[in-house]
């Protein structure tokens, strides 16, 4: 296998654009996440993929609750995944010394939201939202697959929702 061929091909993978919001022990964050699907209808079931060091995983762990939020493809919604783009712990980039290695990125502030029942964020600029419970942790490779029960949620406007093939952006590693 020619792994540089292979990235090739998963970076023209499509995906949505979404913020998950996560909260514990009044720790709220919210993260940008592009592995995420539907896997069920009847429960309603929802899956998302995080890396195992994510700081919105040890939140769902903590907590058992998440929020997506979907993104459009209006400014906001660029400027929202503009800004969730950082990871929480500036460490997790590779290369980065110094101060901006140790920087915490706290990407909820000066963002309007509310919390849904569980305390999870939900972004005013968003275009919709999904609340979960979570169901179960699966682990895959370098990530956790939580698979959570859709419990509340809202389109608050049509739009064209924000992908990767929109920005141009891709995650493939």
């Amino acid at each position: 296998m020619e792994a540089a061929q292979v990235i090739k091909v998963m970076d023209q993978m499509p995906y949505g654009l979404y913020i998950v919001g996560s909260a514990a022990d009044g720790d709220i964050n919210g993260m940008m996440a592009d592995w995420v699907m539907q896997v069920s209808f009847e429960p309603r079931l929802l899956a998302v993929s995080f890396e195992n060091d994510a700081h919105t995983l040890e939140n769902i762990r903590a907590s058992r609750a998440f929020t997506v939020n979907l993104l459009s493809q209006e400014e906001p919604g660029m400027e929202l995944a503009s800004r969730f783009a950082q990871p929480y712990y500036g460490t997790k980039v590779k290369g980065r010394t110094g101060a901006v290695a140790t920087e915490v990125h706290h990407k909820l502030e000066g963002i309007p939201y509310t919390k849904t029942a569980s305390g999870c964020p939900v972004l005013e600029a968003a275009m919709g939202w999904l609340e979960c419970s979570v169901e179960e942790f699966v682990p895959a490779g370098d990530h956790t697959i939580v698979i959570g029960e859709v419990v509340d949620g809202r389109l608050v406007r049509e739009a064209e929702p924000l992908t990767s093939s929109y920005t141009g952006w891709n995650y493939s590693g």
